[in-house]
């Protein structure tokens, strides 16, 4: 097996492949270049969307050279492939805000220095460069009349969308992806592109384009839809997604969601979002029962520190630590945990728990916190709180702060002053 393609089998990122035993042998004769795109819909990335740029490390490691598109032209547009309503539309501004956020995720797993002659080199670009330009005449006369409506319509994305209203802006979307995948290969000499699997429609039709206009083969490769054991969409929680910013999911927070993951998922998680190799992995899957905790634990490291650095690891790792000991413990540092500081003066008049809650990252809303309540899983320094009329004051106070759980695993602290 090529090197690097074998490690992105064996981690866990193939799902199928245009020309496997192809793309075999290309990858054997030399390095391969390679793309992966992303729109810029938002200010950040969150967990689920760093699967295809996990490989893309392993791979870059394997001396192949990475394309990470972003999709500032296609952003203006929305991809329909796996949504049930058209997207929002962005302002150039606001794509070109998003995009260097995301580089700067990106850059914390692959590597877009250049300097680094061991591995393969990597760039970004904007597919807005050349989008943003077209003459739509043109387009539709040059490229247009290789795409067969009736070929389209027959992808499960477009079918989705053909049951609560396809715009014809978004049918343009396969078009212009497929377009990106043309021009990489043109101007960079890309030659695969890698994306999950419900880009399956959207790669192929990049490929016979690609062979219609240049005359080249090219591939694609895909990736299982990552889900977690019990078939719920991976990255997500009671507050939303979990995002790479600090500023919308904490360190901390980002930890403790790797620390609790279900016991059928660490071996799975280890492979696809940690660089540890296969035979520490191995050594970790047979832990079972109590055990298995100990492989927890290093998965929330080892991705904590990928995202946010070993220091912030550190102290996410203590934090939660503090939080599972014994209340008094003053020796682990309970700093890492989300935290808000009120005034004493306000503790003394007394706070009722469900405004209390509310104000926390726990709970989004009075609603929220009353039913953490009422259904027992509230608690503040250890005391069970299951009356949604408690006033809660400077009596439950513990060295001038309040910890606050919300069921088994979740906390915050109010620090008094």
């Amino acid at each position: 097996m090529a090197k690097g393609l074998d490690t992105v089998i064996e981690r866990g990122f193939f799902k199928q492949c245009t020309n496997l035993e192809a793309l075999t042998q290309k990858m054997d004769e030399g390095p391969v270049t390679f793309y992966v795109g992303v729109d810029p819909t938002g200010s950040s990335l969150h967990v689920g969307h760093m699967v295809p740029f996990f490989a893309m490390h392993h791979l870059q490691k394997a001396g192949h050279n990475p394309i990470a598109v972003v999709g500032g032209g296609t952003s203006m547009i929305g991809d329909p492939s796996g949504k049930t309503e058209m997207r929002k539309m962005l302002t150039v501004e606001q794509i070109a805000y998003n995009a260097g956020c995301i580089k700067k995720q990106l850059s914390t797993v692959v590597d877009f220095s250049g300097d680094n002659t061991s591995i393969g080199k990597a760039i970004m670009v904007n597919n807005y460069d050349w989008l943003g330009s077209l003459n739509y005449l043109e387009f539709l006369r040059d490229v247009g009349k290789h795409f067969s409506v009736n070929r389209m319509l027959s992808f499960e994305s477009y079918k989705m969308r053909m049951e609560t209203g396809l715009s014809f802006i978004e049918f343009n979307y396969q078009l212009l992806q497929s377009y990106d995948f043309l021009t990489l290969y043109r101007d960079h000499g890309c030659t695969m592109q890698m994306g999950g699997d419900d880009q399956w429609g959207n790669i192929v039709a990049g490929i016979e384009l690609t062979r219609r206009m240049a005359g080249a083969e090219v591939y694609g490769l895909t990736f299982p839809l990552v889900t977690r054991s019990d078939g719920k969409k991976m990255g997500k929680t009671e507050k939303g997604a979990v995002f790479l910013d600090p500023e919308m999911f904490s360190p901390y927070e980002f930890y403790q969601y790797w620390r609790n993951v279900a016991d059928a998922d660490v071996g799975r998680f280890l492979k696809l979002f940690t660089f540890l190799p296969m035979e520490e992995i191995a050594e970790l899957e047979k832990l079972k029962d109590q055990e298995i905790n100990k492989a927890k634990e290093v998965l929330a490291y080892e991705y904590t520190s990928i995202v946010h650095g070993e220091e912030e690891a550190e102290k996410a790792k203590e934090a939660a630590k503090a939080a599972f000991s014994v209340q008094g413990s003053a020796a682990l540092d309970k700093s890492s945990i989300p935290s808000i500081t009120i005034d004493r003066t306000e503790l003394e008049s007394g706070i009722n728990v469900m405004d209390l809650y509310a104000r926390t990252a726990l709970c989004s809303s009075r609603g929220e916190a009353r039913r953490l309540v009422t259904q027992g899983g509230a608690s503040i320094n250890e005391v069970k709180i299951t009356d949604i009329n408690k006033s809660i004051d400077i009596s439950f106070l513990e060295d001038d702060e309040l910890l606050l759980k919300a069921g088994k695993k979740r906390y915050f602290r109010i620090i008094v002053e």
